[in-house]
């Protein structure tokens, strides 16, 4: 047996990983690996004082910073079929599912509400990475069509934060089948005409990047947000080339034009209210175009006509009839 069994308890959960749901007194950045107070890193909304590393933040808090007074109310999300391919590992995965719904205190990997953003109703979506690595599966299909359907109704802006690993294996083609049926919600909004904006968090990668989390009107990316399909790794191993450094990261695809902003966690909820009001009233000003057209026609103005312009010989008559006098 190792000494460090011997450890008390009490100085034990000083140091244990803020993944655990501890109540750790000290979490290590993973940018810098500075050991940050806990009381302070919540008070910044778990961004390091130090390097401005982003860390993971729960739904919960996402939405508290987003929505008026932290005021909002949980959109109810349909139940999709349990384990439909028997799918087992290690371990069952219908037992995983138990494991990670105990862990978050939610169904799956999105959690959708709807509030006010600066007196703006608005239709927010989280994914939680902490459930199954935000992975899309079934549940993720059916709550974002239930947040379209939603933003309709309430013709209310959808805002999407994308965390996710990708696909989720255990449900297979099931899974990969939730990329079209996203896409359809984000068209059932911009059919609407309704303003869909999408925050890309730390990672986005996978099958979430191929589809609905690169369709936004505005795609803003937190900084140092990894965002990709394939990670770099597996491009490296692949192509047996060094990477440029930052590749796949928010800053580089700014650069290359992949995302139109990076945007602070403090200035995010400024950043959306400005944007939201500005879609809302090009939407809108769009949709009243077409109504001053179909309007009833008033009276025909009257078009004054140009004289026809002269050939060479009428130019040329009062000439000759000068002279023939």
């Amino acid at each position: 047996m190792s000494w460090l069994s011997n450890i008390p308890p009490g100085i034990k959960n000083i140091f244990k990983p803020k993944d655990d749901n501890s109540d750790g007194l000290w979490t290590k950045c993973p940018g810098c690996g500075e050991m940050i107070f806990q009381r302070d890193l919540d008070a910044a909304h778990q961004v390091c004082p130090s390097c401005d590393h982003h860390l993971a933040i729960g739904p919960a808090e996402r939405l508290a910073l987003l929505f008026d007074n932290g005021e909002f109310e949980d959109i109810d999300l349909p139940e999709p079929v349990t384990d439909p391919l028997k799918f087992r590992d290690e371990k069952k995965y219908v037992d995983r599912l138990k494991e990670n719904r105990r862990k978050t205190g939610q169904q799956d990997a999105m959690r959708a509400a709807h509030g006010t953003v600066d007196g703006v109703n608005v239709v927010a979506m989280v994914q939680n990475f902490r459930f199954m690595g935000g992975s899309m599966g079934m549940g993720l299909g059916e709550a974002m069509l239930k947040a379209a359907e939603t933003a309709v109704e309430k013709r209310a802006p959808l805002i999407v934060f994308a965390a996710s690993g990708g696909a989720r294996m255990q449900e297979g083609i099931l899974s990969l089948m939730q990329m079209p049926r996203t896409t359809i919600a984000v068209q059932m909004v911009k059919e609407a005409g309704l303003p869909y904006i999408v925050v890309l968090t730390n990672p986005t990668t996978g099958g979430v990047t191929a589809s609905y989390a690169m369709l936004g009107d505005v795609n803003i990316a937190e900084p140092g947000a990894l965002i990709c399909f394939a990670g770099p790794r597996v491009i490296e191993q692949t192509i047996r080339e060094k990477l440029p450094e930052g590749f796949q990261r928010s800053e580089f695809l700014l650069e290359k034009g992949m995302v139109d902003m990076v945007v602070r966690r403090a200035d995010m909820k400024t950043t959306l209210s400005k944007l939201i009001r500005v879609l809302v009233k090009e939407r809108r000003q769009g949709a009243a175009t077409p109504a001053v057209a179909t309007a009833s026609p008033a009276a025909p103005a009257k078009i004054a006509k140009l004289p026809k312009p002269k050939t060479q010989a009428q130019k040329e008559a009062p000439k000759l009839d000068k002279a023939a006098e």
